[in-house]
């Protein structure tokens, strides 16, 4: 696992100052969300605002540490069964670790973004494998708790018992099913299903943020799934505001933000300034990517990559183009 660097610590500083002013603040208005473009300082690990921290590293959930005891299972509409922690929080496991020997790799600014599950967390567990549970020591001394060999954490983004937002994190952070294995997978590789921001579960290999060439809107930006990415004419980008809340984002998801990497990567790839990519903060406490200052969302009946059957639906909504234009 990198360790943050103040040098990091910096530029994150420097990018929260950047897209302050590329998007600037925003009054409330009637009918819409008043928002501001979010800090994208983070790691190649998921340690971002992004994902729903500040432009510093995100706290620890409330008594992360020694108040987890006795663990037991929950059930997710998406994800099956999941092991959660004494107080309902979801445990999740991290790609970068070891199970065999069982070694944790999350430590520093990370283990502020997802704080170990300490090893008292076994106690009064009810799992229907009790043996299935151990403990690792951490580089800083203190035990935490394993699962089947797994180093178990929590996620600061989750701020209710329930929550899974920490679901997918850049591709490296799981919920756990009770025998220690990745919740919500297919065969063990990608998420199998839609996750928090509206993914179709297509276990293709894409890139954060891409384009594709369709013939009659030219090129257009598909999301790490290759689906299509859409703005909504409702919206607006300066002052800017969310206006598809509730069930209209049930029927167009927000698109998944991007953490840092992900941002400048998509940006060199697609010959885009970098200071067009950007998040935002949504009512309801989840992250949105927007593509200048604008929100951009999937469509809930594009089933396959690189469908754009959302294309003008209602007379607001159209595909996106690299530099955020509307596709016509």
């Amino acid at each position: 696992m990198k360790k943050a660097t103040r040098a990091g610590a910096a530029v994150g500083a420097a990018a929260v100052v950047l897209l302050a002013g590329a998007c600037g603040s925003s009054q409330q208005s009637a009918g819409t969300t008043t928002v501001q473009p979010a800090a994208a300082a983070g790691d190649a690990y998921g340690n971002s605002p992004a994902y729903g921290g500040s432009s510093s590293a995100p706290q620890a959930a409330p008594a992360a540490a020694g108040a987890a005891g006795g663990i037991g299972t929950a059930k997710d509409a998406k994800l099956g069964e999941i092991l959660v922690d004494g107080q309902g929080r979801t445990m999740y496991r991290f790609d970068k670790d070891t199970a065999n020997p069982a070694k944790s790799n999350c430590n520093d600014a990370c283990a502020q973004a997802w704080p170990p599950v300490p090893a008292s967390a076994k106690d009064g567990a009810k799992v229907s494998d009790p043996s299935q549970l151990g403990e690792v020591t951490r580089a800083d001394g203190s035990k935490q708790l394993t699962v089947a060999g797994w180093p178990m954490y929590l996620y600061a983004a989750d701020s209710a018992a329930g929550q899974t937002n920490g679901q997918g994190v850049n591709q490296v952070w799981w919920a756990v099913q009770p025998n220690g294995k990745k919740a919500g997978q297919a065969g063990g590789a990608a998420p199998a299903g839609g996750g928090a921001y509206g993914d179709s579960g297509s276990s293709t290999a894409w890139p954060a943020l891409s384009s594709v060439e369709d013939p009659q809107l030219g090129k257009i930006l598909v999301d790490g799934k290759g689906m299509v990415l859409y703005r909504f004419t409702k919206d607006v980008a300066w002052p800017m505001k969310i206006s598809c809340v509730g069930q209209c984002a049930k029927v167009w998801p927000p698109a998944r933000p991007l953490n840092l990497q992900q941002q400048e990567e998509a940006a060199k790839a697609l010959g885009i300034d970098r200071k067009l990519i950007t998040n935002i903060h949504r009512p309801d406490g989840t992250w949105q990517l927007a593509i200048n200052c604008w929100p951009v969302y999937t469509y809930s009946k594009d089933t396959k990559p690189g469908q754009a059957s959302g294309q003008g639906v209602g007379g607001t909504w159209f595909a996106v183009t690299p530099q955020g234009k509307l596709a016509k």
